[in-house]
């Protein structure tokens, strides 16, 4: 770690595990409910606790992106963060918000539009404060004489993020229009400006974990983001398919949807050419094996589940089952949850100076969260199948048929708990690490490790 402001960024990775500690718990709850065991309803609707699961994501995620480029773009600027202050009256500020929000919902105070459930008044507390981080980045980035395009890219991402959170503010009584710019957040976020967010920590991880010259790395990241841009943009359509917009959609979601893959396969094709030309035998194989992880089951979850069900011929069936659950999960994990705990994993040595790299709590933390999620995927799909199979063919009423896939629900919920374990043993070895040390910053050199031995073979693959 060269700064002592990327500090910073371990107060907002505290607050993701956190965060993702608590959507856990609401995980669980929906799982026992669609299982039949809902006891907590008065308390916790199921509703409450959708928007809840769902929220919690969100900001979880936007809390770790934040971060990440506290710790990232003073590296890349070559320079200290321009305030710190700032940045941690930004993090409590969110922390507020969040906490007013999931207080709200459990006391039927939001929006009721999916995803974008918080109340609007919280909307504006939630543009001022992604204004003071962008301000707090932008200036950190404008006074630097140093530009990378992984900073650049990142920033971008960054910024394009809030301007699509827009659309979502603005009030329509009609609910096709309304639908429709809803998705300019939802969907523009995940499938494309979060896209850039991930490419380039992916990116930034991949210069420092495999000794790769940047040079090569950012000319792949020029090529996934503009494959980003082509599908992702116009793959919007996949969301018009059946709320009143004209048939015109059908063909250009399904054409562009096909797309969509693409970008997630260059991400992992790219992470894989890049480890096999690595030069440099970095010790973290954890935040290594986090890295490669999220490049390949991103394209598995986000790509390839995707495409199985966007195409409008399918989706007619698939559209709002427990189908899009399926996909929506891998993808949301594989895509940005594993690149968000990539980066801890490869942050924390750095800012504590303490080399808890490759334990066996670390490594056990990789490899039962995804056997779990792999599991709560395969749970997903069959009750999904069954669900479109019994409500949507055979014409079974909606209540009866989540009665039947109840079963299912069992396997969702054991390989919940497998998830869970690896979960719970990641923040374990956060937790190890202990908070940021000044004394220690500057005990682990990461930029000078051994050469591999198999490079010069490899290098010309």
């Amino acid at each position: 770690m060269k700064y002592t402001s990327q500090r910073v960024a371990y107060w907002f990775f505290a607050t993701c595990m956190l965060l993702f500690s608590l959507q856990i718990v609401y995980g669980f709850i929906m799982g026992f409910a669609h299982m039949g065991m809902d006891g907590l309803h008065d308390l916790i609707p199921f509703n409450a606790a959708r928007a809840t699961h769902t929220n919690l994501l969100v900001v979880w995620l936007l809390t770790g992106f934040m971060g990440a480029s506290y710790f990232i773009i003073p590296d890349e600027s070559g320079r200290e963060l321009y305030s710190t202050r700032l940045a941690y009256i930004q993090l409590i500020s969110l922390v507020l918000v969040g906490v007013t929000a999931i207080a709200g919902f459990h006391m039927n105070w939001w929006e009721g539009r999916k995803f974008l459930e918080i109340p609007r008044p919280l909307d504006y507390v939630v543009v001022a404060n992604v204004l003071l981080f962008l301000f707090n980045i932008g200036m950190t980035v404008l006074r630097s004489n140093k530009y990378t395009a992984t900073g650049i890219v990142l920033y971008v991402g960054l910024v394009s993020a809030a301007l699509l959170y827009l659309p979502g503010m603005i009030y329509f009584s009609n609910q096709t229009v309304d639908s429709y710019f809803r998705w300019w957040v939802v969907h523009l976020w995940v499938e494309g400006v979060w896209e850039l967010i991930m490419g380039s920590i992916l990116a930034y991880l991949l210069i420092k974990l495999t000794g790769v010259d940047r040079e090569v790395v950012e000319k792949w990241l020029y090529v996934i983001v503009g494959l980003t841009f082509l599908s992702g943009i116009l793959g919007t359509g996949h969301h018009y398919y059946f709320i009143g917009t004209p048939s015109y959609w059908l063909w250009i979601g399904g054409i562009f949807s096909a797309l969509e893959p693409l970008a997630f396969l260059g991400m992992a094709l790219f992470a894989i050419a890049m480890y096999r030309r690595s030069g440099r035998n970095h010790p973290n194989k954890v935040a290594l094996y986090w890295t490669m992880g999220c490049a390949i089951m991103s394209f598995v979850g986000a790509g390839f589940l995707g495409f199985a069900h966007t195409l409008p011929q399918v989706n007619i069936y698939t559209h709002g089952t427990l189908v899009t659950a399926m996909h929506g999960h891998l993808a949301f994990w594989g895509a940005y949850a594993m690149i968000v705990l990539a980066v801890i994993s490869y942050t924390m040595p750095l800012m504590t100076g303490r080399k808890l790299w490759n334990t066996m709590p670390a490594l056990l933390a990789f490899w039962l969260s995804n056997i779990g999620m792999l599991g709560m995927t395969a749970a997903f799909a069959v009750a999904g199948i069954t669900q479109v199979y019994l409500e949507r063919r055979l014409g079974m009423d909606f209540l009866a048929v989540q009665k039947e896939v109840e079963v299912h629900f069992l396997g969702l919920v054991l390989a919940a708990a497998l998830f869970t374990a690896g979960i719970v043993l990641y923040i374990y070895t956060f937790i190890k690490f202990g908070k940021p040390t000044a004394e220690l910053q500057e005990n682990i050199d990461t930029e000078d490790y051994p050469v591999r031995e198999s490079h010069a073979a490899l290098g010309g693959a």
